[in-house]
């Protein structure tokens, strides 16, 4: 059986439609017109035998459409290795093909805002092309497991097939509150009175109060008052201002801890989320720097998972 070769301009195209929602910021993206983003489309339709796309808003990959993006994807691992490569003789090259080698990751929002940033700052300053998904840390692994992105920040401590595993470290939560909010609760958040109060999460995927809930009262399941703010630091601030508790990540918190505007509402409860790194098993230089950037700086700024 021959194998298919595809066509790297229809294969950009397809991963374009979806990266970008449509097909109008796809050729705006690619410098072409939307006839040609069409045409493009239905040439590697016809070529697969099947369709790619289900037309919706924002557009879908169907599962074929979902393999060829993931293709699309390790090329272009390729060939930002290649280019790395020729910068190293040719200093000159060195921004050529930079947004075509950009490297996608999906990662939690929680570790954006307190960890991952420090860790990927030293490849941004040495020319790496990255895009950063958010979702919460029970998803991510979806964006991975559908060939959106490279590697993911979950909490998924199973190797997705194909992929490579790496256990990063344990991220500490604390349950903070206002001062005037912590004292109507006598101080401290109880089995007899988490139930009057509202809980801040993340959005509604987020189930992050109700473990931490369930974990310090050894509930099976809770029903929580429950508002959202879809922004790690967004939480603090909307605890600080007394809209509710919130189950954020220490690092967030400690700075209202130490000036007395958080109050620790579970102080006995040790909780924590466990993070692991899921990366293609692909050999790449740009995601094996990536990998070991995350994994050094998750050693220095996360509890380890032995602990």
């Amino acid at each position: 059986m021959t194998t298919p070769i595809f066509d790297p301009d229809a294969l950009e195209c397809l991963a374009a439609i979806v990266e970008e929602g449509g097909f109008e910021r796809a050729a705006q993206r690619l410098s072409i017109t939307q006839s040609a983003v069409s045409q493009r489309l239905r040439a590697l339709e016809a070529q697969v035998g099947t369709v790619l796309l289900v037309r919706s808003r924002p557009v879908r990959p169907t599962p074929a459409g979902q393999r060829l993006i993931k293709h699309a994807k390790m090329m272009r691992l390729l060939r930002a290795d290649l280019a790395r490569e020729l910068r190293e003789l040719d200093p000159t090259l060195a921004q050529r093909a930079r947004d075509e080698g950009r490297l996608s990751i999906a990662v939690n929002a929680d570790s954006i805002a307190t960890w991952v940033l420090d860790a990927l700052t030293p490849l941004i300053h040495d020319g790496v092309a990255l895009e950063i998904i958010h979702d919460d840390q029970d998803f991510t692994h979806e964006w991975l497991r559908e060939g959106q992105v490279m590697g993911c920040v979950t909490s998924l401590a199973q190797a997705l097939r194909g992929c490579r595993l790496e256990p990063l470290g344990r991220m500490p939560y604390v349950a903070v509150a206002s001062p005037a909010l912590a004292q109507q609760l006598g101080g401290e958040l109880t089995a007899h009175n988490f139930h009057r109060v509202p809980f801040i999460a993340f959005n509604r995927k987020d189930d992050l109060q109700r473990d931490f809930v369930c974990h310090a009262f050894g509930l099976s399941q809770v029903g929580l008052q429950q508002t959202f703010v879809p922004s790690s630091e967004g939480q603090v601030r909307a605890a600080r201002a007394g809209w509710g508790i919130s189950v954020v990540p220490r690092a967030l918190a400690e700075p209202g801890l130490a000036d007395g505007t958080l109050v620790d509402v579970a102080p006995r409860v040790r909780y924590g989320v466990a993070l692991h790194w899921h990366c293609w098993s692909l050999p790449s230089e740009a995601l094996a720097r990536v990998s070991a950037a995350l994994r050094e700086t998750a050693r220095q700024q996360l509890e380890p998972l032995s602990g």
